[in-house]
């Protein structure tokens, strides 16, 4: 039988969670975290990272304010995940899932 690792490695070029995901989490975690910092945890470009917030700022997920030189999000985690398969769920389902705070 092939250790966690080893399956882990082999599905190297797919994940289960998008995106979307990775990026919600990191602010879950760190609110005040920048993008330049989220895009280096997730591995993609800051420009991706700014439009996914932008996405998730439009449909009400996350609300950004200003403090001083940074921004702070708040995640409205109440909310039901946007897929009809996992509607029944909400943003902190999802984030409780993946851990952190």
């Amino acid at each position: 039988m092939a250790s966690t690792q080893t399956a882990v490695s082999a599905g190297a070029g797919w994940t289960f969670l998008t995106n979307h995901s990775h990026v919600i989490i990191c602010l879950w975690q760190d609110p005040t975290m920048r993008l330049r910092d989220i895009a280096l945890r997730v591995g993609i470009t800051e420009r991706a990272v700014q439009r996914i917030v932008a996405d998730m700022e439009e449909a009400g997920v996350l609300t950004r304010a200003r403090e001083g030189r940074r921004n702070t999000y708040e995640i409205h985690a109440e909310l039901p995940l946007r897929h009809e398969l996992e509607s029944h769920r909400s943003v902190k389902d999802l984030l409780e899932l993946a851990g952190g705070k």
